[in-house]
């Protein structure tokens, strides 16, 4: 999977519900729908990204309800796609920021379009689909792709700028899937760039458009040079909108979870008596800026599902030097490093970790896990 999928518009928080969304995973009809916008997709990446629920869970799930490893492998490996981007994180930690592999070529700046800002590309499907998106918090995967091949090998702009644009606005923000796929795309993690023309966007956005600057041939795209619609590129500032900071009460007798954006799993330490805090570090969302609608998104998971909860605006370390905490348990993550305490490793779908240059090298391995 080159991007993480996401919802239609409605992205229900309460875990009764987000269940039900893993039991209504068809993968027969997902196998073979996938690519178009309107394809039977799982639905369930903002929860996956978010951590609510892991790939180990929803594989087991697909299996219990009947579905035999064979007919659903497309789905499986689909779900593999995430893991595998995680542990390219885990091994090349901020290296994941740069170019992995190649030197994006060529690049004419380090900015975004203004027509993918404002969706005014031209492109009816891909415009439709960024007003959306701005609003919901969702994007297709195929269209995903588009926008990126748009902003990398037409526009050449550097992967990074827009990468941290759609980071900004997905409700499924996973920035190793996003970053290391925009690199994908670019050349910087692949051997070859992607590119769609005007015909398949038609095809799998049921649009009939023609005479736009991707209506030409594939052999065309070699020596294009940037569209005049694509021309103008801006920089700008992305901020988090993170809640104000209010007091909140720590029992020192009892042990503390620490919760965060890549882990909201209701079913963690649930069995013990502890302090619960979902922590917002100001350095993180610096460094990885999300919406005002993420930031929503992630505070409703939490009240909605973790009880007694609280949120902590600052850093770990104010965290301990504030209020004594000193018994902490976490989950394992690459943005968790700074922090001290016992550390719980993250469900995977297989017992395969380390670094592997191509998932399909990462997957041959997990393959052998699968019992057919």
């Amino acid at each position: 999977m080159i991007f993480s999928e996401n919802q239609q518009t409605g992205f229900p928080t309460s875990y009764k519900e987000i269940l039900k969304r893993i039991d209504a995973v068809d993968p027969l009809k997902y196998k073979h729908s996938r690519n178009y916008i309107n394809g039977a997709v799982s639905y369930l990446s903002p929860y996956i990204s978010r951590g609510v629920i892991s790939t180990k869970y929803i594989f087991k799930k697909i299996l219990d309800n009947g579905f035999q490893p064979r007919e659903a492998e497309k789905f499986i490996q689909e779900l593999a796609w995430r893991d595998y981007w995680q542990q390219v994180w885990i091994a090349k930690a901020k290296d994941i920021n740069q170019d992995i592999k190649h030197t994006q070529t060529p690049v004419s700046n380090t900015d975004i379009p203004n027509a993918i800002l404002e969706a005014k590309t031209g492109i009816v499907a891909i415009d439709t689909a960024i007003e959306e998106f701005y609003k919901t918090g969702y994007l297709h995967n195929h269209v995903r792709m588009y926008i990126a091949a748009i902003a990398c090998n037409m526009a050449q702009s550097h992967w990074k700028t827009p990468a941290k644009w759609m980071y900004y606005h997905l409700l499924d923000a996973d920035w190793a899937s996003n970053a290391l796929s925009w690199q994908w795309v670019a050349g910087a993690n692949a051997n070859k760039k992607y590119v769609a023309n005007q015909e398949n966007i038609n095809t799998y956005c049921f649009t009939q458009q023609r005479g736009t600057f991707l209506d030409i041939p594939y052999e065309a795209f070699t020596n294009m040079a940037i569209p005049e619609v694509l021309n103008q590129t801006s920089p700008f500032i992305l901020k988090t909108p993170l809640p104000k900071k209010r007091k909140i009460t720590i029992d020192n007798a009892l042990p503390s979870c620490v919760y965060n954006m890549y882990n909201l799993d209701p079913l963690w330490k649930q069995d013990i008596n502890a302090n619960r805090i979902l922590l917002l570090e100001p350095s993180c969302f610096d460094a990885y800026p999300v919406s005002q609608k993420t930031i929503d998104f992630i505070v409703d998971l939490g009240h909605q599902n973790i009880p007694n909860i609280q949120i902590y605006v600052g850093e770990f370390s104010n965290l301990q030097q504030e209020h004594g905490v000193s018994h902490i348990f976490y989950k394992e993550h690459p943005l968790n490093k700074h922090y001290n305490g016992i550390e719980d490793p993250r469900d995977w779908m297989f017992d395969v970790q380390g670094y592997f240059s191509s998932f399909f090298g990462f997957w041959k391995k997990c393959k052998k896990q699968i019992i057919y």
